[in-house]
């Protein structure tokens, strides 16, 4: 696997509006309200009154997300300020107001609250992309989504298409910075494999990437685009790489609907995997990603996957019955996962593991028909030495060569310490 092309172009072709400034000394990832000195890229976008964007007509990439500190959405407030020439708005998976379940999305329509027209993104890219672009007459592009830190939540290619089609219809980019929810430590998981790429993978980056959007694109911009294109990010400060998302005194949005607390981002790059499978992963509950479970299981599994040991978790049976998806309306079995030791959970290695234990104390286990799991690990290889009796350590081996080229390649875009 090759990620290194192109390295150079990364610092020419990416311009960094306002250095990474490291947060004040008294910030730490305790958890106790240290980092409420967090600015994101917007508010230091603001703050310069929007200075990079004079002159400019500008369109953002945005949902529910984008929000200030005290909890208006930016476009309302760009819309609103004189200082900005705000002239459409690009809705992602689920909308831009956010009213669209999982794969779907609003469609083209005028917001009623400012009446700037929204066009959507959701699955377009490429010319198709570019061409919406065109349309809606921007010259500059801004994207402002949260993430949630994993290879397959698919804001993170949104991001990816829309500087591809922006460079392909001549526009700029702007990336305004918030924090990775489950911190910014180490990439985690095996890495993607080029003929597995889908809208839930694209380029070869680790499960867990452990990185900002802003830092994303410049690894997008210097290792994967054919044609970069003008970049600007708009960095953060105070946000230091071990911070979780309770420590940097910011508003949480779900960025999705199954992705109600920063709880839920932290066990997601894992147990997200259980999409692959006949097993509910919680879609329809209060605790998506967090309860996974199927009908005919009981306190076996929790006590199977306790032994494992795995760090910072621990496992409670766990009974539910999820109002959609999988087993709706009927009550399954399965457990709960608590993360007691955020600093030492790890989500791929843990994710691995309940599917080992499941397929262990589950007769009725199996993988969906598609090898949907196949896309979400970016390969065949979790799938296939499960299935031939590999313990999770054994499997999280297999992909350490990858991962750790993927970490080199990384480490070349970080912004922040």
């Amino acid at each position: 696997m090759t990620l290194s092309r192109r390295s150079m172009l990364a610092t020419t072709a990416t311009a960094a509006v306002g250095a990474a400034v490291p947060a004040p000394a008294s910030d730490t990832a305790s958890g106790t309200g240290a980092g409420h000195g967090v600015r994101t890229g917007f508010e230091r976008l603001a703050a310069d009154g929007y200075a990079p964007l004079a002159g400019r007509k500008a369109g953002i990439v945005t949902n529910p997300t984008g929000i200030t500190r005290d909890v208006r959405h930016i476009v309302d407030v760009m819309h609103a300020d004189p200082r900005v020439k705000l002239t459409a708005v690009f809705g992602p998976e689920h909308g831009f107001r956010g009213t669209a379940q999982a794969g779907g999305s609003e469609g083209r329509y005028d917001d009623p609250a400012t009446g700037l027209p929204v066009y959507d993104t959701y699955l377009k890219s490429g010319q198709a992309l570019a061409d919406v672009f065109t349309a809606s007459g921007v010259d500059t592009v801004v994207f402002d989504i949260q993430d949630a830190g994993a290879r397959f939540y698919t804001y993170i290619w949104t991001l990816y298409d829309c500087m591809e089609a922006a460079a392909l219809a001549g526009k700029r980019f702007m990336v305004l910075d918030r924090p990775n929810p489950v911190t910014g430590r180490a990439a985690l998981g095996p890495v993607l494999h080029e003929e597995f790429a889908t809208f839930v993978g694209r380029r070869p980056i680790a499960q867990a990437h452990g990185m900002t959007v802003a830092e994303l694109a410049r690894l997008f911009n210097g290792e994967f685009l054919d044609k970069p294109v003008p970049l600007e990010t708009v960095t953060m400060t105070g946000w230091r790489r071990g911070m979780f998302f309770g420590d940097c005194g910011l508003p949480w949005v779900p960025p999705s609907p199954n992705m109600p607390t920063p709880d839920t981002a932290l066990v997601y790059s894992g147990t997200c995997l259980f999409e692959g499978t006949n097993l509910s992963e919680g879609r329809g509950t209060t605790r998506p990603f967090e309860l996974l479970g199927a009908e005919g299981i009981d306190g076996r599994w929790a006590e199977e996957a306790n032994k494992a040991g795995l760090p910072g978790v621990r496992f409670r049976e766990a009974y539910f019955a999820p109002t959609f998806s999988k087993f709706q309306g009927k009550t399954v079995g399965g457990v709960q996962l608590h993360v007691h030791d955020p600093a030492a959970f790890d989500p791929v290695l843990t994710g691995v593991a309940l599917l080992v234990t499941a397929r262990r104390v589950w007769d009725g286990f199996a993988w969906r028909s598609d090898n949907w799991i196949d896309k979400l690990t970016g390969s065949e290889r979790v799938r296939t030495m499960i299935d031939a009796g590999a313990g999770a350590d054994e499997v999280a081996a297999a992909w350490h060569g990858e991962l750790a080229a993927f970490r080199r390649v990384r480490g070349r875009y970080l912004m922040y310490r």
